[in-house]
């Protein structure tokens, strides 16, 4: 229920002060009678600086309501990691939504204010659809656990009608007819009574059943890793680990390269099954997943015998040393677009660091993992090291809130990430969230265009457009728009869409008809917001490609950076071009998204490049390129986009706890 804030707003003091401010003005005054001149004026500050932050009253508003929005969500995600099973979770959402803090007279009377002008204002109407949206999802979610796929969606509304019902009739009569607790316990009712009366959700999903995206066939039906199983693997990781622990470094490291050349000689075979279950063309599958797998195991094979602490002079009566010693049994969660890689940027520092890795891959992928398992045993890895679990969402709530189970390192989506931050919680879990973005790609009248014409191409359709780092806003200096637009859709055009095992194949399918929809979804939201398309916008149906989920390669050109196209993570194989016209102007924009996972300059003037990089609130940047991610250098994000670092020598302190040791070199000098 978070809704995005830009940075300014967010982190700077007087303009949360500000926001605080228009709130009492707005419980006082009303929608009419709040101005900038009044708010600035109970600030002790001008006009002037109240539009510095905002820009007009509209803007005021919007960051207020925001920052509402973001307090429920705030409190709302307390309350479900505190939650343990569905049926609690569900009442969480009522019970937060109708907490005394919603209802004070202030709060209730500001609630109102924006509820009467909601319709009238677009930036207002935008954050209002979100809101609803991501009230309908924290009630299904819980509901799909308790009762049909078909009936969660209708009762969901229901419920959510029924809080904003007896909201705004308390509201309106200033909480003189209903309570709060009354009304949570009579929507409560309402709830258990629906739910004795609709038939028992179905049984937990047995198997999982992988699809080919480019012709919809079946490739596998794999078991569910149930309760038991999970406990099972847990154990087995957790009696292997301390004799893996105990290993020589340079032994472990030993076993890691050896699985990186296994990786390399069967690259053929685990290319072609990454390529039928991601839908990722061949001829990237066959240069990049599994190589780009093999040398993450080669380096941390190499790291691994240095991992080490160190030795601090502590003058002639002590010295003092630290030891980084490994944290026990940690879990992987993995995304569907790198199936292979992930897993190896996952598994690599967590073994060379002496830990067990139980890994679980997306359901929608799942294959090479299991693959990945088997290369591991046949290096020589000890029983128990790595094991893959395969199932659902459940089986990953099982996993990160497992007792024995020491961390999590999560790739997925911000959601996801929120979800498995709450879990871990309670338990003071460590985790690492490499988690979506909405990168900007910033294109300098100076740069060479058909470079950055390749950038941005990689960074937008590689992978089908299925790549969290993409550079998805790319911002062209408008005196060279037209002709970076022009080069672009010419380029565009010529890409070839088609069978992804075909080594021709530059644009393979979507992996699932659900992403394919969804993408479809955010394209057609851009036509109704009036966004321009300059290319593509449609799913492709021609021939052999009807059985798939195949969407043609897309750009839009946006002057508005409000439109959903721009601010929405859509990822598949949608470009948004915007243009700029000076260098403030664009950092401010490239910096106004809850993301910071990446961002890229293409310039000539190398000091401007260091100069931008420097205030891009990005954690993975590139220079003249995009989207190249050696093994060597720490990636990651800022922001919503996640916390800590895969890769480099950053990754071994997520994989290893610190211990300092004082060591007295003279007697204890005792005062008693």
């Amino acid at each position: 229920m978070v809704i995005a804030r830009s940075s300014p707003i967010a982190d700077d003091g007087r303009a949360r002060q500000l926001v605080e401010m228009t709130i009492d003005s707005l419980a006082e005054l009303g929608f009419v009678g709040t101005t900038l001149v009044q708010i600035a004026g109970r600030a002790g500050v001008s006009p002037g600086l109240v539009a510095h932050y905002f820009g007009d009253k509209e803007g005021l508003l919007e960051a207020v309501f925001r920052a509402l929005t973001t307090r429920l969500g705030a409190r709302l995600r307390l309350r479900l990691a505190q939650a343990e099973g569905p049926r609690e979770r569900l009442q969480a959402v009522i019970d937060t939504n109708l907490a005394p803090e919603e209802l004070d007279g202030a709060t209730s009377k500001v609630w109102l204010a924006f509820w009467g002008h909601v319709r009238h204002q677009p930036r207002l109407f935008r954050i209002q659809r979100v809101y609803q949206r991501r009230m309908l999802s924290n009630l299904r979610h819980p509901l799909r656990a308790l009762v049909s796929a078909e009936e969660a969606p209708a009762l969901a509304a229901t419920i959510a009608a029924m809080i904003d019902g007896v909201w705004l009739r308390g509201a309106l009569s200033e909480w003189s007819e209903i309570d709060g607790d009354s009304a949570c316990a009579l929507i409560g009712s309402f709830v258990d009574s629906r739910l004795a009366a609709i038939p028992a959700a179905p049984p937990p999903r047995r198997e999982i059943v992988p699809c080919n995206p480019a012709t919809g066939e079946v490739l596998a039906r794999i078991a569910v890793t149930d309760k038991g199983g999970l406990d099972a693997a847990v154990a087995r990781a957790r009696a292997a680990q301390p004799a893996w622990a105990a290993l020589a470094p340079r032994d472990r490291g030993r076993i890691l390269h050896r699985a990186a050349n296994l990786l390399r000689e069967r690259n053929l075979e685990l290319a072609r099954i990454e390529t039928l279950n991601t839908g990722k063309p061949v001829q990237e599958t066959e240069a990049v997943d599994v190589l780009s797998g093999a040398d993450c195991l080669e380096y941390y094979a190499g790291v691994a015998a240095t991992v080490a602490g160190q030795h601090l002079d502590l003058g002639a009566e002590a010295f003092g040393y630290t030891r980084r010693e490994p944290l026990g049994v940690v879990a992987g969660i993995g995304a569907w677009n790198y199936p292979l890689q992930i897993a190896c940027w996952k598994a690599a520092p967590a073994l060379a660091c002496g830990n067990a890795m139980i890994f679980k891959p997306a359901e929608q992928t799942p294959l090479t993992a299991s693959a990945l398992e088997e290369v591991f045993r046949d290096a020589g890895l000890p029983d128990g090291i790595f094991q893959v679990v395969q199932g659902y969402g459940p089986l990953g709530r099982a996993l990160v809130t497992h007792r024995d189970i020491a961390k999590v390192s999560l790739t997925g989506s911000v959601p996801t990430g929120r979800a498995v931050m709450a879990a871990a919680a309670p338990g003071l879990k460590a985790v690492t969230l490499e988690l979506g973005g909405k990168s900007p790609l910033i294109v300098f009248e100076d740069a060479a265009l058909d470079n950055a014409v390749s950038g941005a191409m990689l960074a937008n359709f590689y992978s089908t457009g299925q790549v969290c780092s993409n550079g998805t806003r790319v911002f062209v200096h408008r005196s060279v728009l037209n002709a970076f637009l022009e080069r672009l859709a010419a380029r565009t055009a010529r890409l070839v869409v088609g069978d992804p095992l075909d080594p021709a194949t530059q644009i393979g399918p979507l992996v699932t008809e659900t992403q394919m929809n969804i993408v479809l979804g955010h394209i057609e939201r851009a036509r109704r917001e009036g966004v321009r398309l300059l290319t593509g916008g449609k799913r492709l149906t021609e021939g052999d490609l009807a059985r798939g989920w195949f969407v043609a390669p897309t750009i839009f050109v946006a002057e508005d950076d409000r439109a959903s196209i721009v601010r929405d993570e859509v990822f598949g194989p949608v470009m948004t071009v915007l243009p700029f016209d000076d260098e403030e102007e664009v950092i401010a924009r490239a910096n106004a998204t809850e993301f910071g996972l990446a961002a890229g300059v293409f310039t000539a003037d190398i000091t401007r490049a260091h100069r931008v990089i420097a205030r891009l609130e990005a954690g993975t940047c590139w220079i003249n390129q995009y989207n190249v991610t050696p093994i060597e250098l720490p990636f990651g994000g800022y922001k919503a986009s996640g916390l800590g670092r895969e890769n480099g020598l950053a990754a071994i302190e997520h994989y290893t706890r610190l211990k300092s040791v004082y060591v007295a070199m003279t007697d204890i000098d005792c005062p008693y």
